[in-house]
C-alpha cells in the first residue's frame, strides 16, 4: 500500500515539474527573441514565467523530499548505530511533518487573501500562483507521513512523541520564556535550530520550524506572514536562473561538451609534471562558467581525468582533495548559483558580480596550482609525451564550440543583451544545437531524468531560500539585526577587523549550513554593515562567497567535500589528511583577495 502511494505521489510531482522546466525555457527564450530579434517584446512572458516558477519550486521541493535530496548535515548521525540512525530519521520526518502541518492552514489563508490581487498583463488572480505553496506543502506532508510509515512503529512513535513533547514544553513554558527577552533567540535559533540540523533535519525545514515555533510561542504575529516571506524569497524572477543553469550543467555533460573541453586541456598540458592537476583546475574554471552547480561541475570533470591520473601514480585521496579544493576555488565564477542568490537577497548588481567573479577565482587557482605542482613531484611520466601540435590543434577545434559557451554567457549578461535569468535559456538552446549538430550526442532517454533532477535540486535550494527569508524577517523584527550591525560596525580594527570576522564566520556557516542558506540568512544582515565600514559590496561579496566555499568543502562537516568523494568514488577517510594543504592554499588566496580589493573591483 505505502509503495503504491509513494509511486503515485512521485509521478504526480515529477511529470508536471519536468513539463514546467521545459515551458520556462521556451517562455523565457521566446521573450528574448521577441525583444532583441523582432523588437516586439512579449509583455506577459516574465509574468507567466514568475507564476510557473513558484509551482516548479514547490513541486521540486516535493521531489527532493521524496528522494531524500534536501540539504542536510549527516556527519553527526552517520556516527550513530543503525538503531540510532533509524530513530534520528523518524525524528527528522516527524519534524518535517510538524512544520508542514503548522504551515498548511496559513498557506491556505494566504492563498485566499491573494485572490484580490491580479497580475497586470494576464489579469490572473494571484491565488493561482501562491496556491503552489499550499499544494506543495500538502504533498510534502503526505510524503513525510508515508516515510514515517515505512519505519518501524516504535521508531516512528518515538519521533512523534519527542516532537510533541518539545511542542508541549514550548506551549506551556511560553509565559516564562517571554521574560527572557532576546535570550529566546538563542533558544530557538541556536539550540532548537542547531539540534535539528545536527539530527539531520533538512536545513530548509529546520529554518522554517524554528521560525514558526518562535513566532507561535512568543508573539501574536499571524503565521501567514511566514508564508508571505517564503513567497517573497522564492518568487524573485532572478532565482529562475537557478533551475535553468542546473539544467544547462546537465546538458553540457550529456552532449559531450565538457568532455571535449577536458580533452583539449589534457592535450595541451597533460605531458608536463602536474599537468593533469592543472587540467583539472582549468576544466573546473571553464565548466563552472557554464553550469553554476558545483556538483554538476565536478561530475563533468572527474570521470574524464581520474583514471589517467591514477595511472600516473596519484593517490585517490589526492585526487579528491584537489577536486574538492577546486570546487571551493570556483565558487565566484559566473554564473555561480551563489552569485545569483546573493544578488537576489542583497540587491547587489548581478552583472557586477558576474564581472568581478573571474579574478578572485584565478588568484585561488594559481595558489592551488603551486600546491599541485609540489604534490606531484613524484608523478610517473613514463610513456607520456607531448602530443604533436596538429593533435593539439584538432582537440582545440573539436572543443571550440564548447569553449565559446562560457564567454557567450558572460558577454550576453555584461553587454546587456539578456538578464542573468534569460541568458541561461540562450545557453540551453546553444547546448542543444551543439549537441545535436556538432557532437551528435543527445540521447533523448536521458532528457526526462535530467528535467526531474533539475526540479529536485532547484526545489531543495529554493525552499531553503524561502524559509531562510522568513527566518531573517523574524530576526529583524526581534531587533537582532540592528544589534548585529552595531556590534559588527564597532569591531576593533575597522574594515580589516570586520573582514576578518566575516571570513571566520562564513567559513563556519558554510561548513554547518552550506553556502546558499548561509548567504540568504546572513547576507541581508551583514552587507549593510560592510557598507558602513567602507567595504565595497562587490568586494565583500567575493570574500564571503570564497570563505563560505572553504567551509562547504572542508571536512568533517562540509557537504561539498562528501559530494566530491561520492563523485570520485573514494572513501572520505582517504582524503581527510591530504586535503589540508589545498585548503590552506585556498585560504591564502582568499586572504590576498580580501587584502587587495582590486582583484574584485578592478574590472567594474
Amino acid at each position: 500500500m505505502i509503495p503504491r502511494a509513494e509511486r503515485a505521489l512521485r509521478l504526480a510531482a515529477e511529470i508536471p515539474a519536468a513539463i514546467l522546466v521545459v515551458v520556462e525555457v521556451v517562455v523565457l527564450f521566446a521573450g528574448v527573441c521577441a525583444r532583441y530579434v523582432f523588437h516586439a517584446p512579449l509583455i506577459w512572458s516574465d509574468e507567466l514565467a514568475s507564476i510557473l516558477f513558484l509551482w516548479l519550486a514547490m513541486l521540486g521541493s516535493v521531489i527532493a523530499l521524496q528522494r531524500g535530496e534536501h540539504m542536510r548535515l549527516t556527519a553527526v548521525v552517520a556516527g550513530f548505530s543503525p538503531a540510532g540512525r533509524a530513530r534520528a530519521e523518524a525524528l527528522a520526518s516527524a519534524a518535517v511533518a510538524v512544520f508542514l502541518l503548522m504551515l498548511l492552514p496559513s498557506a491556505w489563508d494566504y492563498a485566499s487573501e491573494q485572490w484580490w490581487i491580479q497580475s497586470p498583463a494576464l489579469n490572473l488572480h494571484d491565488t493561482f500562483r501562491v496556491a503552489a505553496i499550499t499544494v506543495g506543502s500538502a504533498m510534502m506532508v503526505v510524503t513525510a507521513l508515508l516515510r514515517l510509515g515505512r519505519l518501524g512503529w516504535r521508531d516512528a512513535a518515538l519521533g512523534v512523541l519527542v516532537v510533541a513533547a518539545a511542542a508541549a514544553a514550548l506551549h506551556f513554558g511560553a509565559p516564562w520564556l517571554r521574560g527572557l527577552g532576546n535570550w529566546n533567540l538563542v533558544l530557538f535559533f541556536v539550540l532548537l535550530l542547531g539540534a535539528g540540523v545536527l539530527l539531520s533535519v533538512p536545513i530548509g525545514f529546520a529554518f522554517g520550524l524554528a521560525t514558526l515555533a518562535y513566532l507561535a510561542t512568543l508573539t501574536r504575529t499571524p503565521l501567514t506572514i511566514v508564508v508571505s516571506r517564503m513567497d517573497e524569497g522564492m518568487s524573485s524572477l532572478i532565482l529562475l536562473a537557478v533551475p535553468l543553469f542546473v539544467f544547462l550543467g546537465l546538458l553540457i555533460e550529456m552532449t559531450g561538451m565538457a568532455r571535449a573541453m577536458v580533452a583539449f586541456l589534457s592535450a595541451l598540458l597533460g605531458h608536463v609534471r602536474g599537468g593533469l592537476s592543472y587540467v583539472l583546475l582549468g576544466a573546473m574554471y571553464l565548466v563552472s562558467g557554464i553550469s553554476g552547480s558545483k556538483a554538476a561541475d565536478m561530475a563533468a570533470v572527474a570521470p574524464v581525468l581520474f583514471p589517467e591520473m591514477k595511472r600516473r601514480g596519484f593517490h585517490e585521496g589526492e585526487l579528491v582533495s584537489l577536486l574538492s579544493a577546486s570546487g571551493a576555488m570556483s565558487e565566484t565564477i559566473p554564473p555561480s548559483l551563489v552569485l545569483i542568490t546573493i544578488g537576489s537577497v542583497t540587491g547587489v548588481s548581478i552583472a557586477a558580480l558576474f564581472t568581478a567573479g573571474m579574478m578572485p577565482a584565478l588568484v585561488l587557482a594559481l595558489a592551488l596550482a603551486v600546491i599541485a605542482r609540489w604534490r606531484s613531484r613524484n608523478e610517473n611520466l613514463s610513456g607520456v609525451g607531448r602530443p604533436p601540435w596538429p593533435v593539439i590543434g584538432k582537440a582545440f577545434v573539436v572543443a571550440l564550440p564548447a569553449l565559446v559557451l562560457p564567454f557567450l554567457i558572460r558577454a550576453a549578461v555584461i553587454e546587456g543583451v539578456a538578464t542573468a535569468t534569460e541568458v541561461s535559456t540562450i545557453g540551453i538552446v546553444y547546448a542543444v544545437l551543439v549537441g545535436l549538430l556538432v557532437y551528435r550526442q543527445f540521447p533523448l532517454r536521458r532528457l526526462y531524468p535530467m528535467l526531474v533532477e533539475t526540479a529536485a535540486l532547484s526545489g531543495a535550494i529554493l525552499l531553503i531560500i524561502g524559509t531562510a527569508t522568513g527566518m531573517a524577517w523574524a530576526l529583524t523584527q526581534s531587533g537582532f539585526s540592528r544589534q548585529l550591525a552595531a556590534s559588527m560596525a564597532a569591531m576593533p580594527g575597522g574594515s580589516a577587523g570586520f573582514m576578518a570576522v566575516s571570513i571566520l564566520a562564513f567559513v563556519v556557516l558554510g561548513s554547518v549550513l552550506e553556502g546558499i542558506p548561509a548567504i540568504v540568512l546572513f547576507g541581508p544582515l551583514l552587507f549593510p554593515s560592510a557598507r558602513m565600514v567602507g567595504i565595497h559590496e562587490v568586494h565583500y561579496a567575493m570574500v564571503v562567497i570564497l570563505a563560505m566555499g572553504i567551509g562547504l568543502f572542508a571536512p568533517p562537516f562540509g557537504v561539498g567535500y562528501y559530494a566530491a568523494c561520492a563523485i570520485g568514488r573514494v572513501s572520505p577517510d582517504a582524503a581527510m589528511r591530504r586535503i589540508w594543504p589545498y585548503l590552506l592554499a585556498v585560504l591564502a588566496g582568499l586572504i590576498v583577495v580580501a587584502t587587495v580589493p582590486w582583484f574584485s573591483t578592478g574590472f567594474l
